[in-house]
C-alpha cells in the first residue's frame, strides 16, 4: 500500500504502514475510513493507495455514485463517492483556496482502478477474528447489501465494507 507523502502526514504515514497479519494469526486488519461519524473498514488486503485530490473530470451520464475520473501516476481512476453509495447525503469540503478536497482510498478491481472518495481515513486497525460478527438484523438497509459484518469496540461499532459489492454499480442507469 501506498501513502502519498505530500498529502498527508508522516504520522499519518506510520500507521498506514503496518503490515497486515501472518498467515494463521486469529486476527483481521482494517483501513479505518469515516462516513460522517460512522467508523468503517476496509480489508487492508484490498487498500492501494490513500491520497488527496481536487482534480476531477466528470463523466455524463454516468450512475451518481461516479463522482467522476481522475489521473493517478498516469492511470485514469474511476471516482467512487462512498457517502452516495451508502445513500448519504454529500457535502463537500474545500481547503484554503476554495478547491473541493477529495480524500481517496485507492483500490484495484478486476484489473480496474478506483478511488473510494470518503470523510476521512483512520488508523489501520488489527481486530481479532473472534470479535467479527454477522451483519446486524437492524443495520440501515441500504447498508446490509454492502457490509460482510461487524466488530464491536469499545464505543462503537465499525461496519466492515465488502469491496466487491460497493464496486458492483449498476451501469445500465447510464446507459
Amino acid at each position: 500500500m501506498t501513502l502519498h507523502r505530500t498529502d498527508m502526514s508522516e504520522n499519518s504515514e506510520r500507521r498506514m504502514a503496518a503490515e497486515p497479519a501472518a498467515p494463521g494469526f486469529d486476527s483481521l486488519d482494517y483501513v479505518t475510513v469515516m462516513i460522517g461519524d460512522q467508523i468503517l473498514g476496509l480489508p487492508i488486503g484490498r487498500v492501494h493507495d490513500v491520497f488527496i485530490t481536487n482534480r476531477i473530470t466528470l463523466v455524463p451520464r454516468a450512475p451518481s455514485e461516479i463522482i467522476g475520473l481522475l489521473n493517478l501516476r498516469g492511470r485514469i481512476v474511476t471516482a467512487i463517492c462512498l457517502r452516495r453509495r451508502l445513500g448519504r447525503p454529500v457535502t463537500p469540503r474545500q481547503d484554503r483556496e476554495g478547491k473541493t478536497e477529495l480524500v481517496a482510498v485507492g483500490i484495484d478491481h478486476e484489473g480496474e482502478a478506483y478511488a473510494l472518495i470518503v470523510d476521512a481515513v483512520g488508523e489501520v486497525m488489527r481486530l481479532d477474528q473472534s470479535t467479527f460478527e454477522p451483519v446486524p438484523v437492524h443495520l440501515d438497509r441500504s447498508w446490509t447489501a454492502l457490509a460482510t459484518g461487524v466488530h464491536r469496540l469499545d464505543d462503537r461499532l465499525l461496519v466492515v465494507l465488502d469491496v466487491d459489492a460497493l464496486l458492483a454499480i449498476e451501469l445500465d442507469a447510464a446507459a
